[in-house]
């Protein structure tokens, strides 16, 4: 169904991508700063089941409407910079203490981790534009199946992306429970992630569509 030239040079190329830090790398360390090692890889899971949707919808050209309707670009844009604020906030008012009361209070549990990180990919119009962009240049129209080969390397590229990412989230994490040992810490942490959410925050605001 995919000519295995092409795919094996997607596979190279997808393995740059993943490796490569970007925003959803980012989020994903944040989170795992904040919530330890579970949290990092629940929030790279979220991202990847986020990344399978972009990847069906561009599959089934339901992408191509950014192009057609910029408006709605820029409103998904602004949403995503709004609710990565809000993620923001939450974590410069955390005032938990390490296994207080509390601590689990406003920290990200699991399903809250993949729900964040999933919301915060799906809200970002860039990679719905990426996955137009990107994944039909290593589909071959003369083998037919144009729509199965677009799903065939939208999960390839969502599977390798999960086993990085979760990996970075979970030595995220561990890292952050390590260094978790006092209150202050624990702050600083928070304080980190804060100002990463509200960097790509303004990254989504400020980048250009192209």
């Amino acid at each position: 169904m995919v000519d295995m030239s092409l795919y094996a040079a997607f596979l190279v190329a997808a393995f740059a991508l993943c490796i490569t830090p970007g925003p959803d790398l980012m989020f994903i360390v944040a989170m795992g700063g904040r919530g330890g090692p579970t949290a990092g890889v629940m929030a790279a899971f979220g991202v990847a089941c986020a990344m399978l949707v972009h990847s069906v919808t561009a599959a089934l050209g339901l992408s191509a409407l950014f192009t057609a309707l910029p408006t709605l670009y820029h409103v998904l844009r602004w949403a995503g910079a709004a609710y990565l604020l809000y993620l923001a906030v939450r974590a410069f008012r955390d005032r938990s203490v390490p296994g207080g009361e509390d601590a689990g209070a406003t920290g990200p549990g699991m399903r809250r981790a993949f729900w964040q990180g999933a919301i915060t990919n799906l809200l970002n119009p860039k990679v719905i534009l990426f996955n137009v962009a990107f994944l039909p240049q290593f589909v071959d129209p003369s083998l037919g199946h144009v729509r199965g080969q677009l799903l065939l390397l939208g999960i390839t590229l969502v599977v390798m992306g999960f086993l990085w990412d979760g990996s970075v989230g979970l030595l995220a994490g561990r890292l952050a429970v390590a260094l978790r040992r006092s209150a202050r810490l624990n702050r600083w942490l928070n304080i980190v992630s804060g100002t990463v959410f509200t960097g790509l925050a303004v990254r989504l605001v400020v980048a250009s569509p192209k």
